[in-house]
């Protein structure tokens, strides 16, 4: 498509190449033999390994990511979350990003970091940035100004640019299985719940995150700190769940990949 006049069509990027390209290429698959086979065919590349279960979990699904200290802390008590985890997580973050439809943030996010929710510290494109706020009361923050934006509110309100989608909801609240169900009628299936803490541990509590990449960082924050994954209490111990769990080494951080699904293998007994 022409800019105007005279001015020629912008560039168009190069589609990525190598085991990533090929990962990005089959993010949008539904075959699953197809993309099993590929997968096994780069089997031995640190990203396939990676990345190789959430591709196999199919094209819908939910995950969910944070990033948070050794005490569990997201951010400080001030809310300064920026380098909580390193650059090798902020680079897994963006990747998480490219191969979703859709990427799922809450209004306390949006209100105090005003996220871009961009692939930019990896090739791949941008995914659809879906804005939960319930009462409809966020600043027309610079995520809500694009038009390319879903803000989910729970009644119609005039906006900033973001198109307005309705969610009825009783209680006032945002249930995630109605937002699913939004988000699958454009075609969104393959969603990332971001944050912060309270979003993704509302998403978990739900029961709809299939699978959860939680990044601990080698710092302390304090008491003070804002918590990261808060779920109701269990008792006893021995009732406490225990996911499947990978271990990948993100620099200094270290990325536990659980399985959350209903039906996951069992995890290793109690010692």
């Amino acid at each position: 498509m022409t800019l105007a006049p005279g001015r020629p069509d912008p560039p168009v990027a190069p589609a990525p190449t190598g085991a990533w390209g090929a990962l990005l290429r089959l993010a949008r698959l539904d075959q699953e033999a197809v993309v099993t086979a590929a997968l096994d065919e780069l089997a031995g590349d640190p990203l396939v390994q990676r990345y190789r279960r959430l591709l196999l979990d199919g094209r819908s699904g939910v995950v969910a990511q944070l990033g948070q200290s050794l005490d569990g802390c997201i951010a400080t008590a001030a809310g300064d979350a920026v380098h909580v985890t390193g650059p090798q997580d902020r680079e897994h973050l963006h990747r998480l990003r490219a191969l979703a439809d859709a990427v799922v943030v809450g209004p306390g996010t949006v209100a105090r970091d005003d996220p871009r929710l961009t692939v930019r510290a990896v090739e791949g494109p941008d995914p659809v940035r879906v804005v939960l706020d319930p009462r409809g009361t966020l600043p027309a923050r610079r995520v809500l100004r694009d038009p390319g934006t879903l803000w989910v509110t729970t009644r119609p309100l005039p906006s900033p640019g973001a198109e307005n989608v309705v969610v009825g909801a009783p209680g006032g609240s945002l249930p995630p299985r109605a937002v699913l169900d939004a988000l699958a009628r454009r075609g969104l299936t393959r969603v990332l719940v971001e944050g912060g803490g309270v979003t993704v541990s509302r998403w978990v509590s739900a029961g709809v995150v299939d699978r959860l990449f939680l990044t601990i960082a080698p710092v302390v924050i304090g008491r003070g700190g804002r918590r990261g994954l808060a779920l109701p209490d269990v008792e006893p111990l021995s009732d406490c769940r225990r996911p499947p769990v990978r271990h990948h080494l993100l620099g200094e951080d270290v990325c536990c990949e659980l399985d959350l699904r209903v039906g996951a293998s069992e995890a290793a007994p109690h010692p």
